[in-house]
């Protein structure tokens, strides 16, 4: 199941929402016992009907299209639920090796599902005679074992406190909006609000308001895009002309970021209805102008993760900064797919983010030093740099066929004995305005609209009349469209979920 599907707009999401409102009304109206002396014991219990809803509905959630693997799942919570509570109650000498038990087994769920048959395989690729397992991978094993590691972590070093109710880790791990998909939301993040959260008006208001932006985001302009970009990177592959290729890959940028950018916005959405705050997970990537500011912008919640559990941990800046950054970005590689061109994705961008520290950041206006001697390099050609290298990027990104990957640079790079096609100037014109909408809505326009409106508009009530008018009407053109768009589609499968 996933968020833009009309199953889910209007069964799954409505039940769920009913539900919900009666657990808040048990919530209230059950008596609170003597024993609980405590105010956050008073405020747990306030809880407890709301946190069982959200559990369960969890778990359908997780389990509609894999119910193998809910149980999965549950034997993770209750692993890192034991040794979260290991490491808070063991003394210092044990706390380490509790944590490092955590982890590990942690990681050995992670690789026997997601990377076992690709080290066979690579095995029997160099000469051993294995048979390779079929393991199919798990909905977003990436993600909620990212987010045990992260609280097995956290825990550790005092950050936040151990959760000494099963059913409070259950919450965090399983928790639907940001379940199979992401963002990657640390413990820390909503460590109080899994026993102490309040829904204002404003809060749900805006939370729906993000749901739907994010909404439209996948339905009408990535599911759109992707028709395009399938259609030049895998049906007219073999004929390829260099314009088709630029066509192609283009489409595949700007799909992935409303696909990705759109689950986060739906997440962070729902979330906020609920009384939960999630970190932002996109910020504008397309308007950077180095490959490190890319990814800064990017998937923001699994760069924090590297930086603060494997960057900082292994000497950060301060001592073998170069092989720092490369073990990182490998392992960025290794976690979006088990596949050659993901390691080679991951060490492409590691390599370019190596070389911009001791060139372009360190001697261009970039630089946050103050020196005489800095390089000025118009800010239109950096924004030229940084999206070129990203869409070849992406062209790795998109290829785990090495053949089919190759035969993609020839066109890209103009190897091709036809450079231009119909197809391609029918690919542009026949969707104009597909590709105004997704280059405009890639760009902070919403900063810029906010601004205006600020500039022009008398604050107070004129101001908040206009922006509610104008939500309304754009939350109801996105869901008419959506919906429309919905009925009898065949593609609507997000790109992240397969992490």
């Amino acid at each position: 199941m996933v968020f833009s599907d009309l199953f889910f707009l209007f069964a799954f999401l409505p039940a769920f929402a009913l539900c919900y409102l009666l657990g808040a009304f048990i919530d209230k109206t059950l008596p609170i016992g003597s024993h609980l002396r405590s105010e956050g014991e008073t405020t747990m219990k306030r809880q407890t009907a709301k946190n069982i809803v959200l559990i369960i509905f969890s778990l359908i959630f997780y389990a509609w299209g894999e119910p193998v693997y809910v149980l999965l799942m549950l034997f993770s919570v209750l692993l890192n639920y034991i040794a979260g509570l290991a490491i808070d109650r063991s003394n210092d000498s044990r706390r380490r090796w509790a944590l490092a038990a955590g982890v590990a087994c942690n990681l050995l769920i992670l690789g026997t599902f997601k990377y076992l048959g690709f080290f066979v395989s690579s095995l029997v690729g160099i000469g051993f005679r294995l048979e390779v397992p079929s393991i199919a991978l798990p909905i977003g094993i990436s993600f909620y074992t990212f987010q045990s590691i992260s609280y097995l972590v956290d825990v550790y070093r005092r950050e936040s406190p151990v959760q000494r109710r099963l059913m409070g880790v259950l919450l965090y791990i399983s928790m639907f909006p940001q379940l199979i998909a992401g963002p990657i939301v640390r413990y820390g993040t909503v460590a109080r609000e899994i026993n102490d959260r309040h829904v204002s008006a404003s809060d749900f208001a805006e939370g729906s308001y993000r749901f739907l932006r994010g909404l439209g985001k996948k339905v009408i302009v990535a599911n759109q895009l992707s028709e395009l970009s399938t259609l030049f990177l895998v049906d007219e592959l073999n004929g390829l002309t260099t314009t088709g290729a630029w066509v192609g890959i283009v489409a595949f940028t700007l799909q992935i970021y409303f696909d990705f950018s759109g689950y986060s916005d739906m997440a962070i959405g729902l979330g906020r209805c609920l009384g939960f705050h999630f970190n932002e997970n996109f910020n504008h990537p397309y308007c950077c102008q180095s490959i490190t500011e890319f990814w800064r912008r990017w998937h923001i919640s699994l760069g924090s993760f590297f930086r603060d559990y494997v960057y900082i941990p292994m000497g950060g800046n301060r001592r073998h900064q170069a092989m720092n950054i490369l073990v990182v970005w490998f392992l960025t590689g290794m976690w979006h797919g088990a596949s050659w061109n993901f390691i080679i994705w991951g060490l492409y961008f590691g390599i370019i983010v190596t070389l911009e520290k001791y060139t372009l950041l360190r001697f261009t206006q970039l630089s946050p030093l103050k020196s005489q001697h800095k390089i000025h390099i118009p800010r239109p050609l950096l924004h030229v740099y940084a999206l070129l290298l990203v869409v070849a990027g992406w062209g790795i990104f998109y290829f785990d066929d090495f053949g089919q990957m190759l035969t993609f640079f020839r066109s890209f790079f103009g190897q091709t004995d036809t450079f231009h096609d119909f197809l391609t100037v029918s690919a542009i014109t026949d969707n104009f305005w597909l590709w105004v909408v997704a280059l405009l809505f890639a760009m902070p326009l919403r900063t810029t609209a906010g601004r205006l409106v600020t500039r022009f508009v008398p604050q107070g009530r004129p101001q908040a009349v206009l922006v509610f008018g104008a939500r309304t009407v754009l939350s109801l053109t996105i869901m008419v469209l959506s919906v429309a768009l919905l009925v009898g589609a065949t593609n609507n499968a997000f790109i992240y979920t397969r992490f």
